[in-house]
């Protein structure tokens, strides 16, 4: 396929909608390929404005964004402003708390970060590299295929911009996306949960975290779940994640506290602005979005979708982040494989990650049954452990799907397939040994037999 408008070369124009996560990174690997990269902001610049009340969600961190943080030199500058978390704490509506470890050695550790301090040192870094300009305050509104042409709305009106590559990394909700979602061919498919979130502030006690904050703690409670991840300045940000009819129940500030006293005990104490939080901050939507394909060739540019706005996942194994900076990733190893062709580079990009990118949305929305239901379950903890003690009697031969998620690089499509062979493999050794055991009691007790007739003659 031709390069659509453009030269074929990386010196080509390239627009990144979208200054969130994705975005910046992806603009300085671009930039640092030597390519003028333009990123358009609907926001004012977040490092100046004011944060969204109740919209933070802390991220976590793992092997695959810390890679990719590699790549631009943020990986130790962004591990010195996080919190690691070497398990779950698992607390009962009794008060009572489990720490379950991620790891069978208990080494390994997500880490809680500031998706808002991420994305300022992503920023800051994308500014100071050349070749990158910004452009906040301009809220895509067309983007015309056939020309290229972009029509953004600022604060001083209308305005135009062309690009010969467009690169969406403007989320879930994508504007940029609009532009192909009724093109023939193009499928799209959205599955919002019943479940929604809203967030909480646990403040320092004292100074002091007020839980322990080695730990990413949980309150499982069947049909929904309260998370809590650390903060740098010692609180935590609390996460509900309820269903629509769960949060519409409480309506006044004595509900609220009632219901936190009887279902959240432990913590229920631990955060004055129950109430106010609870009643002034917003319920925001859980979604999964898939389609395809995310390439897209017209007259006079090429679109390539990238991140959420290609492959939306819910947060519960915390891979949003690290699985959209992979793309990044992937996309700049494309275009150095096929020389700088836009055509051939955005061609394998899709390939090489839809596939992965389908595996951890299943494996995110399996997991959120686990946290909120089976990890307290006796059968749960019970196989957790077996995998546990495999892994430590078996290392490198038997891993968690966890720590294959979380703590390799391994992608994602080929580690259900992993899971399926170690678990063959397990349960074939166990029947060996099993049947081994029974031929040595056979045997055992035959000799017995036998010197029991000995003695008897």
């Amino acid at each position: 396929m031709p390069e659509i408008g453009v030269t074929g070369a990386l010196g080509a124009p390239v627009a990144i909608v979208g200054a969130g996560l994705a975005g910046c990174l992806l603009a300085t690997l671009l930039a640092r390929r030597g390519t003028e990269v333009t990123v358009y902001e609907r926001r004012d610049d977040p490092r100046v404005a004011v944060p969204e009340r109740g919209r933070s969600i802390n991220l976590a961190i793992s092997a695959r964004g810390l890679q990719a943080l590699d790549q631009v030199g943020l990986r130790e500058p962004s591990l010195s402003r996080a919190l690691p978390m070497h398990g779950r704490m698992v607390h009962g509506r009794d008060g009572q708390q489990s720490f379950r470890p991620y790891s069978a050695d208990g080494t390994q550790a997500i880490n809680s970060i500031s998706r808002t301090e991420l994305n300022a040192a992503l920023l800051d870094i994308s500014e100071r590299t050349s070749g990158v300009c910004f452009r906040f305050g301009h809220r895509l509104r067309e983007l015309d295929m056939a020309t290229g042409q972009m029509t953004f709305e600022t604060a001083a009106g209308q305005r135009t911009e062309r690009a010969g590559i467009v690169l969406a990394c403007d989320g879930a909700y994508s504007a940029a996306r609009r532009s192909v979602t009724f093109r023939q061919g193009f499928t799209f498919w959205q599955d919002y949960l019943e479940h929604g979130y809203k967030e909480l502030t646990m403040p320092a006690r004292d100074g002091q975290f007020a839980l322990d904050p080695d730990a990413l703690h949980i309150w499982p409670r069947g049909s929904s779940m309260m998370i809590a991840l650390p903060n740098l300045d010692r609180s935590f940000t609390c996460t509900l994640f309820w269903t629509g009819e769960e949060f519409a129940a409480l309506r006044g500030a004595e509900q609220v506290r009632e219901h936190f006293l009887r279902d959240y005990p432990d913590a229920a104490g631990l955060i004055p602005d129950l109430a106010g939080d609870y009643l002034n901050n917003p319920v925001g939507s859980l979604a999964t979005i898939r389609c395809w394909p995310w390439a897209h060739h017209g007259a006079g540019c090429a679109l390539a979708l990238v991140g959420d706005a290609a492959h939306a996942i819910v947060p519960f194994y915390g891979q949003g982040a690290n699985c959209a900076f992979e793309d990044c990733i992937e996309i700049d190893r494309c275009l150095a494989e096929t020389g700088g062709s836009w055509s051939a580079a955005l061609a394998a990009y899709e390939q090489r990650r839809k596939a992965n990118c389908d595996a951890i949305a299943d494996m995110a929305l399996d997991n959120f049954v686990e946290m909120r239901d089976r990890v307290n379950s006796p059968v749960f903890r019970a196989k957790t452990a077996a995998r546990h003690a495999l892994e430590r009697r078996l290392p490198g031969r038997y891993v968690s799907q966890y720590e294959l998620v979380s703590f390799t690089t391994m992608p994602y499509a080929q580690i259900p397939g992993r899971m399926r062979r170690q678990d063959r493999a397990t349960a074939l050794a166990v029947a060996g040994l099993a049947g081994a055991a029974a031929a040595l009691a056979g045997v055992a007790a035959a000799a017995a037999a036998g010197a029991a007739r000995r003695t008897r003659r």
